[in-house]
């Protein structure tokens, strides 16, 4: 595309001002296309049109049928474009091409497919009272929902907001992150194609503080805030939603530990544990960044993993044959590299990995470091991973939970028991116990402490995205 426009109220827009941005390629390390920088009008518009769109429009008055037909065309029509949906994720953050077009579309059209069905297929509740009165539930849109999302997971993280506010009635402001513009107006084209009607989806481009991002989570006119991305971005959010007193999804940060015993099955253990640190050139809030690994095992494991890790090829993501791309910015490598060239000071020291070409990052194993350093208790958000051994089921426990993020962990044991009593005792969101990333989408996912609020996925979602109401009536005399 040689220019990124704004999708407001069925329409592509240039902003008011005339501003622009360019995204850039992390692999050229060049600009490759023009984006519309919004400010608080641009803003204002889209809100505006999205009110009107609730308001007046059809698509809150419409069946979940005919809501849900529509969302299944817009499903099908991102299939139909994958290699352009793809290319567009690939360009703007670095993503290898085999993931953004083999996962991700896939992926991000099944959002859309499962909540038109969910919210077609949900139940509300029956209540019979005693003194004849008979008391039922109803869940009616909520109204402008305002949706911010992250630049890791473009298109696939917009659909999880989109797909059930859209389905369950609501219309969307979507502020993609600055970094990844393009996929979303793509998706906001095919969706007027696919039949929704001007105003429920809009997408606005521009930056966070002090521009687009605060100009639309302060609007008094949003009805509902979700947002994904790092934790102190999402605390502004909170306040600034705080005034209105709007509800907030806040879906931030990570530092996800993962441990092996010394009965898990390395081969499963090894291969999942490389996806959940590597995978998106660890650029993922669900890393497992912290690897806790039983000492008797500990020296095994170790060397597997790291041949493992030195096997991944990195390199252009427009190669199909690359399963680790560039990091996504200038900015974001900046940030990544300080916390490799640390590592030595910090005591620790690096197995394998370190600095790449460009903005590259090779898949970088770190042991000895201190359980209290920097590399292990903030967010590195890059294909960097820490590594300790541990001696008791408590001792790993007690490490996993030592952080203040608690949106995921990991576990590997052959011992059915273990695994549901670490499961049950480790602070996080989600855990998996022998794989990484599988997801069933009406399962709850969101993180406690530092890792958000609230929850999304299935019934969840279907609660923050509606105004769930008891209707009381009477009936005998």
């Amino acid at each position: 595309m040689d220019f990124v426009p704004h999708v407001i109220d069925g329409k592509e827009v240039d902003s008011v001002s005339g501003a622009q941005f360019d995204s850039v390629d992390p692999w050229t390390r060049r600009p490759w296309t023009a984006v519309a920088l919004g400010d608080a009008e641009d803003v204002s518009r889209a809100v505006a049109a999205a009110r009107r769109a609730f308001d007046e429009g059809p698509w809150p008055r419409m069946g979940y049928a005919e809501r849900g037909a529509s969302l299944h065309r817009l499903a099908d029509l991102m299939i139909e474009h994958r290699d352009e949906l793809a290319l567009a994720d690939t360009r703007d953050m670095g993503k290898p091409i085999s993931d953004s077009a083999g996962k991700d579309v896939p992926r991000a059209a099944s959002n859309f497919r499962f909540f038109a069905d969910h919210a077609r297929l949900a139940t509300g509740d029956a209540l019979p009272m005693d003194s004849g009165h008979h008391a039922y539930t109803r869940f009616e849109p909520a109204g402008v929902v305002a949706a911010i999302a992250p630049w890791n997971f473009p298109l696939m993280l917009e659909t999880w907001k989109i797909a059930p506010a859209l389905a369950w009635g609501n219309t969307v402001v979507l502020k993609p992150a600055e970094d990844t513009p393009v996929s979303a107006t793509l998706l906001a084209r095919l969706a007027l194609e696919a039949g929704l009607p001007p105003g429920v989806l809009n997408v606005v481009h521009g930056y966070g503080p002090d521009s687009a991002g605060a100009a639309l989570t302060s609007d008094r006119r949003v009805d509902r805030i979700t947002f994904t991305g790092e934790s102190g971005t999402g605390r502004a959010i909170a306040a600034a939603a705080a005034a209105h007193l709007t509800p907030v999804s806040l879906e931030l940060g990570g530092k996800g530990a993962n441990i092996v015993f010394a009965d898990a099955d390395l081969d499963v253990a090894v291969s999942w544990s490389i996806q959940a640190i590597f995978a998106n050139a660890g650029q993922v809030c669900l890393a497992g960044s912290r690897l806790f690994v039983e000492r008797t095992v500990y020296e095994e494991f170790l060397e597997r993993f790291v041949a493992a890790a030195e096997a991944l090829v990195l390199g252009d993501p427009k190669d199909p044959a690359t399963q680790v791309g560039p990091l996504a910015s200038q900015e974001h490598f900046d940030k990544v590299r300080s916390f490799v060239d640390q590592v030595d000071s910090d005591g620790g020291q690096i197995r394998t990995g370190g600095l790449g070409d460009g903005w590259a990052v090779r898949p970088t194993v770190v042991t000895d470091a201190p359980l209290k350093s920097r590399l292990w208790q903030e967010e590195i958000f890059g294909p960097v991973l820490v590594v300790a051994p541990f001696d008791t089921e408590d001792e790993a426990v007690g490490a996993a939970n030592d952080t203040p993020y608690g949106l995921n962990a990991m576990l590997f044991s052959e011992n059915l028991s273990r695994a549901h009593r670490v499961a049950a005792s480790l602070r996080a969101g989600t855990v998996w116990a022998n794989c990484f990333f599988i997801r069933d989408l009406r399962a709850p996912f969101g993180g406690v402490g530092d890792s958000g609020v609230g929850r999304e996925g299935g019934r969840f979602s279907q609660e923050f995205f509606t105004e769930p109401k008891a209707v009381v009536m009477a009936i005998a005399p």
